[in-house]
């Protein structure tokens, strides 16, 4: 089972890694603070000073179309937010 699901690489979680060196990362339902600490410092080689976790619920919506109404949902997710320690940074770009 993968802690690490994949990287946030949207403009908001770039501008965060580049000015506060803190990257974001869908991980497991399941996965604590420690063990997501310990994977990505295993995955990616880097010290950890902090994270931080949010829990994104199920979200609904309806939508008003010419063959009538229209119901989806986006499943729940994890998110963690890594604090790193000064000097160190995370590169996704280079295995391209």
């Amino acid at each position: 089972m993968s802690i690490l699901i994949k990287p946030i690489i949207t403009e908001k979680a770039t501008n965060d890694s580049e000015l506060f060196n803190r990257y974001s990362f869908v991980v497991d339902k399941g996965a604590n603070k420690i063990e997501i600490k310990k994977a990505v410092e295993t995955a990616y080689g880097v010290s950890i000073s902090s994270v931080k976790t949010l829990n994104y619920p199920v979200q609904k919506n309806t939508k008003f179309t010419k063959k009538g109404l229209v119901t989806g949902k986006k499943g729940a997710y994890k998110k963690a937010i890594i604090q790193l320690a000064e000097g160190e940074s995370i590169d996704f770009y280079n295995n391209l």
